[in-house]
């Protein structure tokens, strides 16, 4: 074991963080993240950066620009860089810490059974040479690789996870986008309560400890005698408006011959079947119906109300298992193996038309096939979508980053639906904290043109919802 930890730390001075390849590959601007401490990139990370910056995949565009970032960093010191590098103007103000590179040859002898021609033990290698030289501050490895991170703590050395891409730590504390009121809550908020109708709506005007606790868009319901559903269309302090929403479980308000078949699926029809709202997100297991009602939404206001012009259909093309191989054909041939969950719905919609003959019922499935376009999510970058319904489907694939470019695609009178399930992420290095789903699900909740709704109840059938149980 290190001697460094037999050795008290100094509260008072900065850790040091040695990053591994994979965080700046992840996150390129991860260097400015540390706060008011240092860190250290040792030789064989830019080795590895050198390794990894060709092709075009994202791993390779962030090494690029991790590598040009180190450059600007390093450009700005014509002295030298032995003694470090002052972080606070290249990241503006983000971090006050230093920045050190390996500038000397470092040969520490490892555990026995660890070859040191693996850059990971190299790395490992630098560690244990620094906590050695600085016994009085914590060295700590950062590194998205769970081995490494073991392979650092059997050696008696610091290592975690970069957290800073995170929203949350649980996934059962990201926001679900409705809550249940207390039994008592027209006791405590009905001192001074105002009501109005608006559009066929009633609107309360409700004053409270509960009030103050909502978000905008947030739905609330109340179980009982007289169950109640509504939003929250503004609040302010203590006080909040609640609109009655309209109730898509009854056949006359069906979208496209679908009716919400519980309490969230009504949520998330209102937000999908609103104007106002641009932007939303659906979370839920397999088989609660994200897509089915996105799809239904994006029917109904393209070819009814005529609010959109077509419906943009793209998802993350990550395989479950063996990848198949390059498929043939235009972008969106390649794109139809991926699609088979919007065959599927197609299938369920179109069955919802109406019974006019087979004629009838052919060119109906023709109109609607004409309406919906698969695009794949290389050819995105630089794009405006103007008066579009874009559905990003698994979204819980896609990195925060990501997220940003296809949600700023979005021109005027488009709206984004993105669906996912975080407990189904393929991705490697995203987690349910770091997903861009639930990056979004956090960054947005509170805008008034946005909202969200986690689904909870499979309406599948009684076999998925069982597997999705028990399995």
């Amino acid at each position: 074991m290190p001697t460094s930890r037999k050795t008290k730390k100094s509260p008072a001075s900065p850790k040091l963080f040695v990053l591994d390849t994979n965080v700046l590959m992840h996150d390129p601007t991860s260097m400015f993240r540390f706060e008011e401490n240092d860190i250290y990139i040792p030789i064989m990370t830019l080795e590895e950066l050198d390794n990894n910056k060709k092709g075009l995949s994202e791993v390779a565009r962030n090494a690029r620009q991790a590598s040009r970032m180190l450059d600007e960093i390093v450009s700005t010191v014509p002295d030298g860089i032995t003694s470090g590098i002052a972080l606070k103007a290249p990241s503006h103000g983000l971090a006050s810490g230093r920045l050190f590179l390996q500038t000397e040859a470092i040969k520490v002898e490892l555990p026995a059974g660890l070859p040191t021609v693996k850059s990971d033990n190299q790395i490992l290698s630098v560690l244990m040479f620094l906590a050695r030289r600085e016994p009085e501050r914590a060295v700590i490895l950062v590194t998205k690789d769970i081995n490494m991170r073991i392979k650092a703590r059997a050696m008696g050395l610091a290592a975690q996870d970069y957290f800073n891409d995170k929203v949350l730590e649980d996934s059962e504390l990201l926001y679900s986008g409705s809550c249940e009121l207390p039994i008592d809550f027209w006791e405590i908020h009905a001192v001074g309560m105002e009501s109005w109708k608006t559009e066929g709506h009633t609107a309360y005007r409700v004053t409270g400890p509960v009030a103050s606790r909502l978000l905008l868009n947030e739905f609330v319901h109340l179980d009982g005698e007289c169950p109640f559903e509504a939003w929250v269309r503004e609040q302010a302090g203590r006080t909040a408006v609640l609109e009655t929403l309209v109730d898509f479980r009854h056949n006359k308000n069906s979208v496209w011959g679908i009716t919400a078949r519980n309490r969230e699926q009504n949520f998330a029809l209102n937000l999908l079947m609103n104007p106002e709202i641009d932007f939303v997100t659906l979370i839920g297991q397999a088989g609660t119906g994200k897509t089915l009602l996105a799809l239904a939404a994006g029917l109904t206001q393209v070819l009814e109300t005529r609010r959109y012009s077509e419906i943009i259909m793209t998802r993350v093309t990550v395989p479950v298992g063996e990848d198949i191989g390059f498929l043939p054909g235009s972008e969106e041939e390649k794109m139809a193996p991926w699609m088979g969950a919007l065959e599927d719905n197609l299938d369920v919609l179109n069955g919802t038309v109406g019974e006019t003959g087979q004629w009838g019922r052919a060119a109906a499935v023709d109109l609607v096939r004409s309406r919906i376009k698969i695009k794949s999510l290389n050819f995105m970058r630089g794009r405006t979508f103007i008066q579009k319904f874009l559905i990003i489907d698994e979204a819980q694939n896609l990195t925060p980053k990501q997220m940003k470019t296809l949600i700023t695609r979005a021109g005027p009178g488009t709206k984004v639906a993105c669906l996912g399930n975080i407990a189904q992420i393929d991705t490697p290095y995203l987690t349910e904290g770091s997903s861009g789903l639930s990056f979004v699900v956090d960054r947005f909740k509170g805008w008034p043109h946005a909202g969200h709704i986690t689904l909870q109840r499979g309406e599948r059938s009684r076999l998925a919802d069982y597997a999705a149980e028990v399995l």
